[in-house]
């Protein structure tokens, strides 16, 4: 049958698809736009389904906040042009809204079905790899991060006891996003730090020590001095602060608490890396 230019053109706007596949699917449906749309939508399933095992290395984190909850979520795909993509961006952005508005606090059907209409047109797999909520605590303040390529997210919250709006708090909880996207530290604290993993460091520092010709307790003075800059330069208040590397993290948030008069507490620092 004769398809028009102006039903395939429009056919390719809903959908996405390429102006053959529309023609096509126009022919075989009769000229029925509907039915043309769900054929393709069909196809586009069923080319998703093809790549499902296909490495989704590429993606975007995103973050959205309101009052005192945050979402922060990753979605992966298979090339860095479709996480650059108008509509992958868009996608990001309105699932990490929707779990927001709905309350979910992890990956469901109806987040997966919003990125499964986009992989339907794009022909590429993608997946909400993982999604999670952070709830800020009465007299709390909270600081996010993106970084400009969207590949690391970061969000700190920041105990204030008494609360404050203290606008150095609040510069303070932004320079520790910044700080954990460019330094990735492996700890908060030296107290969370697995004591196998220090009793491994320690061997190894010991072991580097053993052909030395000194006393032992000198030794001993040696690999404490290792593990104590190794923990140093893995845990995050112990860190040289990204804005004045003359201080430590913890050495800065003791100023900022002077300065505003409260108690300051690192409450809650949840840190995304695409495909960490």
């Amino acid at each position: 049958m004769d398809i028009k230019a102006a039903d395939v053109k429009a056919l390719r706007e809903a959908t996405g698809a390429g102006m053959m596949e529309c023609k096509n699917a126009l022919v075989e449906c009769n000229g029925d736009a509907e039915a043309a749309a769900k054929l393709l939508k069909e196809k586009g399933l069923a080319a998703v389904e093809k790549r499902s095992g296909r490495a989704t290395s590429e993606g975007k984190i995103f973050i959205k906040a309101s009052g005192s909850k945050v979402v922060i979520c990753e979605l992966t795909c298979e090339t860095d042009f479709v996480a650059n993509n108008a509509d992958f961006v868009k996608i990001g952005d309105d699932i990490a809204q929707t779990a927001l508005d709905k309350g979910y606090t992890a990956p469901c059907e109806e987040l997966s079905n919003m990125l499964l209409d986009l992989a339907t047109k794009i022909r590429e797999n993608m997946s909400l790899r993982r999604l999670e909520v952070i709830d800020v605590p009465a007299g709390a303040i909270f600081a996010k991060y993106i970084h400009s390529d969207g590949k690391t997210g970061v969000v700190t919250v920041i105990q204030a006891e008494p609360a404050t709006d203290n606008e150095a708090v609040k510069a303070f909880a932004y320079d520790c996003c910044l700080h954990i996207a460019a330094f990735a530290p492996q700890y908060l604290t030296q107290a969370d730090v697995d004591p196998a993993y220090i009793a491994e460091q320690k061997a190894i520092f010991e072991a580097q020590v053993a052909d030395l010709d000194k006393p032992q307790n000198v030794k001993d003075g040696i690999v404490n001095g290792k593990i104590k800059k190794h923990l140093a330069s893995i845990c995050f208040v112990d860190q040289p602060f990204v804005k004045d590397d003359k201080v430590t993290v913890a050495a800065k948030m003791d100023s900022v608490a002077k300065e505003c008069g409260s108690k300051l507490t690192l409450a809650k620092v949840v840190s995304y890396q695409l495909g960490a």
